[in-house]
């Protein structure tokens, strides 16, 4: 299944969704559900709501992915045409220096360009590689031919335009897919999928349950309304984060156990090591300290619900990132099994 996953995640990335700028890629996945023999809605914020009935009607679950990714606006024009920048979601200016952008325009039209500092050229300036990359220092040089404020303007840029990062996406003989934007377009790929082939396999679940695709997940609130009152169960799929003291790994299904919100429920957790070490998925704990998700939003909006989160191993989130087929593969297992399996 994954390797049809793996190339919808490539179809998602290249699909600019930076958060508040969405609507784009809510609607592609909305048709291409549609297609496949789903009405969704789309609620007020912008998330695409997919509820597939169960045998029993009377007690739900609620999963989620998100599709907005990180990105910036446009801060301001400079004299010289160049544009200010200010962020959206939580990264560094630093993993985003030298990226190719699109800026989209109120009416529009899109404009390409890069991410540079603006002491950039060694031959130059003597502080290049040791000026703080900050809002300050760092700028969008547009492929226009643009000198001045005005100049910018006339091409109809302003304050409030949405930019979005190229995603690069690239898949490698080795199976390792490496792209901007895993996060989360990987889970969402894989909750696509995992609902084509519910409909095509003319399969029931054991109960009705809520497909939540959330698009303002990167600023704190995307998975956080909607939530049925028969809903007893929660999980956020999202990312596993990797890094020094972290168990998660590209070759395996994290299950997180708490993040900066806290623990996550521990009955539900059990449940999800249950299933891996039944069915052999491979699995890895891990608390992921500077981390919230759909679920934790869900809990700080006052959701009664149990709540998990679970997802593939994404190596260097918020930058240039990369994971595994076969991250993926126990990711698609362990949401499978967890949906035909019983409540925890």
């Amino acid at each position: 299944m994954s390797q049809s996953t793996i190339e919808l995640v490539k179809t998602l990335t290249n699909i600019p969704s930076p958060t508040g700028d969405t609507t784009k890629i809510i609607n592609f996945i909305d048709q291409e559900l549609q297609n496949n023999g789903y009405q969704g809605i789309i609620n007020r914020k912008g998330s695409l709501i997919i509820t597939v009935p169960g045998k029993d009607a009377e007690n739900h679950r609620f999963i989620t992915a998100h599709i907005d990714t990180l990105g910036a606006m446009v801060r301001g024009i400079k004299p010289d045409g160049r544009l200010k920048l200010d962020l959206i979601g939580g990264f560094k200016y630093n993993s985003i220096e030298g990226e190719y952008c699109k800026i989209h325009t109120q009416s529009g039209k899109e404009y390409t360009g890069t991410i540079l500092m603006h002491q950039t050229s060694v031959h130059v300036y003597k502080d290049a590689g040791s000026a703080e990359r900050n809002q300050a220092n760092m700028e969008v040089r547009i492929d226009e031919k643009s000198f001045s404020e005005d100049d910018t303007k006339k091409l109809g840029i302003q304050v409030g335009d949405f930019i979005s990062f190229d995603s690069r996406t690239e898949i490698t003989p080795s199976g390792f897919i490496k792209s901007r934007h895993l996060d989360d377009k990987v889970s969402a790929a894989i909750l696509i999928n995992f609902l084509i082939n519910l409909k095509k396999n003319n399969e029931t679940l054991p109960y009705t349950t809520h497909f939540f695709f959330s698009n303002n997940e990167e600023i704190g609130y995307g998975g956080n309304s909607n939530i049925d009152e028969k809903v007893i169960e929660y999980l956020a799929v999202d990312m596993g984060a990797m890094g020094d003291d972290q168990q998660t790994d590209e070759y395996t299904v994290s299950i997180c156990v708490k993040d900066a919100s806290g623990p996550y429920h521990l009955g539900l957790r059990n449940h999800f090591v249950n299933l891996c070490e039944t069915n052999k998925i491979a699995y890895k704990l891990d608390i992921y300290p500077f981390y919230g998700s759909d679920a934790s939003a869900a809990m700080r909006a006052g959701a009664d619900v149990k709540h998990g989160l679970i997802g593939a191993g994404i190596e260097a989130s918020h930058a240039f990132e990369r994971t595994h087929q076969e991250s993926i593969d126990a990711t698609e297992q362990l949401v499978s099994k967890y949906l035909f399996s019983e409540l925890s």
